[in-house]
Parts: C-alpha cells; sequence; structure tokens
C-alpha cells in the first residue's frame, strides 16, 4: 500500500486541468495545479477571435457549475468560455500555480515523481494527471516542395482573424469544424479553396428543433465507448445549420481534393494543374503535448500508453483531455468532467497497483500567478 501526504500535480489549467483539480478534491487528494500560461483558462485566449463553441451552453459545463450568462441555447464564444474557466477556478479549492511550466518529470527512487517546471521549482509528487491538451503541439504533414513555397504557411492554432488576408487567394486544408468555419470567415474577404482528401461529411446542427447535442445526450452516444466510436467515425464530421453546404453549393467557398505538392508560388492539385496561392493554412488537427514526459519513457511516438487514460507504464500516471480517450466528448467541456472522475479514481484506488491516502477537503486557496 501506498500512503503519501504528497500532492497529485495536475499539469495544465485548462477545462482539464481544472476538471481534474475538482475531481481529486471530492476524492480527497490534494491537487496542485501547474499551469503555464498567465491565467487558468489554457489555451481558450488563443484560439481565433470568432470562434463559438458547437455545443450550447446547458451542455457545455464543467462538473459542479452551470455555464450561465444567460440562454442555455446560445452557442458561446471563445471569450465566453475563457470567463466560464477563470469564474471555475476560481469556485475549486485548489493551489493552481500560473506561470508555471512544466519542463520534465523524473520518477523517484521508492516511488513518486520529481516535476521541474522553467522557473526552476522541484515539486514531489505522489501521482500526475497529464492534462497538458494538444494545442501547443499542432500537426503539420509533410508535403513535398513546402521548402520551395514562398508564401505564408501556418497552421490555424495561429490564426486569429481574417482581415490580413484581404484579396487573397487563400487555400485551407483541412474537413473539420474549425477547417470549415475558418474558410467560410475567409470567404467573405480572399477567394479560399478547401482542400479535403475525401468529401466534406455533415452533420446536421439542429434536428426537430432541438440541437444535435441534446439528441447525443438523450441517447447516451455522448457516452459510446473508444471502442464503438473507432468502428463508427470514419472521416471528420462538421455540424452545419446549413450555411457551410450552402456556401460550397453557391460556389462561395470551393472544395478541391487535396493539392500533391507546392511549388515556389502555389501548388499543384491532384488533376495537374498548377494554381498561384498567397497562403496556405492548415486545419490538421493536434498531437498530445506531452513532451515533458518524455525522460519517464512513457510515450510511443510522442503519443501516451494508457487504456481509457490510465497510463499502462507508470503506476501514478494518468492522461486527461485527449481524444477519444474514453468517449465521444472526451476532450470537450462537456466531457472531460466524466474522464476526470474516472481517472482520479484510478488515482485514489491504486488501479495501477497502490492506494492513496485520502485527505479532507482542503480550504480554499488563492490563485497564484
Amino acid at each position: 500500500m501506498i500512503i503519501s501526504s504528497e500532492p497529485v500535480v495536475i499539469v495544465g489549467g485548462g477545462q482539464s486541468g481544472l476538471a481534474a483539480a475538482r475531481a481529486a478534491l471530492v476524492a480527497g487528494l490534494r491537487p496542485v495545479v501547474l499551469e503555464a500560461g498567465a491565467a487558468p483558462v489554457g489555451s481558450w485566449p488563443d484560439y481565433y477571435d470568432s470562434l463559438t463553441l458547437f455545443s450550447p451552453a446547458r451542455y457545455s459545463a464543467l462538473p459542479g457549475m452551470a455555464f450561465g450568462g444567460g440562454d442555455p441555447e446560445r452557442y458561446p464564444t471563445r471569450d465566453e468560455v475563457v470567463a466560464y474557466l477563470r469564474r471555475y477556478a476560481g469556485s475549486i479549492d485548489a493551489e493552481i500555480r500560473t506561470g508555471a511550466r512544466v519542463t520534465a518529470v523524473h520518477t523517484r527512487p521508492g516511488g513518486g515523481y520529481l516535476v521541474h517546471t522553467d522557473t526552476g521549482d522541484e515539486i514531489t509528487a505522489a501521482g500526475i494527471v497529464a492534462a497538458s491538451g494538444s494545442f501547443g503541439n499542432p500537426y503539420l504533414p509533410v508535403l513535398p516542395g513546402r521548402d520551395t513555397y514562398a508564401g505564408e504557411v501556418r497552421h490555424v492554432a495561429h490564426y486569429r482573424r481574417p482581415e490580413p488576408y484581404a484579396a487573397k487567394r487563400v487555400l485551407v486544408v483541412g474537413a473539420g469544424n474549425s477547417a470549415v468555419q475558418v474558410a467560410y470567415e475567409l470567404a467573405q474577404h480572399a477567394l479560399v479553396t478547401l482542400a479535403t482528401r475525401a468529401p466534406i461529411q455533415f452533420l446536421p446542427q439542429r434536428i426537430r428543433g432541438r440541437d444535435l447535442h441534446h439528441w447525443l445526450h438523450v441517447t447516451g452516444a455522448d457516452l459510446l465507448p473508444r471502442a464503438v466510436l473507432t468502428r463508427l467515425v470514419r472521416h471528420a464530421a462538421v455540424l452545419d445549420s446549413g450555411v457551410y453546404r450552402d456556401a460550397i453549393t453557391a460556389g462561395q467557398l470551393i472544395r478541391r481534393d487535396m493539392f500533391t505538392t507546392f511549388t515556389a508560388d502555389g501548388v499543384i492539385w491532384s488533376d495537374g494543374t498548377h494554381e498561384v496561392v498567397d497562403a496556405v493554412l492548415f486545419a490538421t488537427g493536434y498531437r498530445p503535448h506531452l513532451d515533458y514526459l518524455a525522460p519517464l519513457g512513457a510515450l510511443d511516438d510522442g503519443m501516451p500508453r494508457h487504456a481509457a487514460g490510465v497510463s499502462t507504464s507508470h503506476r501514478g500516471l494518468v492522461y486527461l483531455g485527449l481524444e477519444f480517450q474514453r468517449s465521444f466528448s472526451s476532450n470537450t467541456l462537456r466531457g472531460v468532467g466524466r474522464d476526470a472522475s474516472h481517472v482520479v479514481a484510478a488515482l485514489a484506488g491504486g488501479a495501477s497497483g497502490g492506494s492513496w491516502r485520502r485527505r479532507p477537503p482542503m480550504r480554499r486557496s488563492p490563485v497564484r500567478r
């Protein structure tokens, strides 16, 4: 039996880290949240300005606090999410250190971990919750000719607003929600083409007058296990009220099969034609941002070795906020709370072979900056 009065260190103070902190407190553990940014809001302030959630406010809350702020059927904006996370962080009784980027995690002789930060701190920990998300690790595919192309290439992680692209010829690569939303926004200012490997799959945003997330909730589809999802989900699907599909049908937004190579001033399409292009934005997803775990040997080519968020290589190490970690909604505001309870229960119950001494709830600790 492992008896420890040391904290559980939660790496990341966004939606996953805050959900983990609350779950840890409920379990009687002592969480310490380490957030690299200036506030416990994760990467949300860095998303593009026009971003809105794809789920209504009533389905976009973390455990213990409703999203609030008006019509529960509205789709909250980026800034509303930031404000909500600030309120949530202020409501939980956990120590939160901001401006504390974790650089490495090492095991200690006899058990437990030593956490290093970029400020030179070393923190001993009985367990680790890796809740650092993926925004810091955007994926850019390697394509022929990229080094010769003189135009702008960036990931949508670094896109903010459309005005700098006014009157330019822009390609957006990707077939998911972010790709289509950004391409549609840009199309009001620029000549835009969506480059995808397959036709875009659309899902209706509303069915019989109710948002799709209502039906996911009442049918339980939100809770389908990962094994089922990997068989059902073949392509990225874009939630659409009809606006995006109509824009493509009307030619306002052009979709073409993915180009094969860059040239000095543009791209070569799959039919062999050349097109001059000013900028290419890749909305090609992200990979888990877990480089600080490399010293442990817990990763396989950058990806965590885990079962439903519980490390299969290291006792006392769990993950949170991974895509399809346990369900369709694992890495979303509406779903991460369920996963937080699951992985924290694994820590508290010693799912990897140990057990933890429960502690009484902590007195309120201020957010530290």
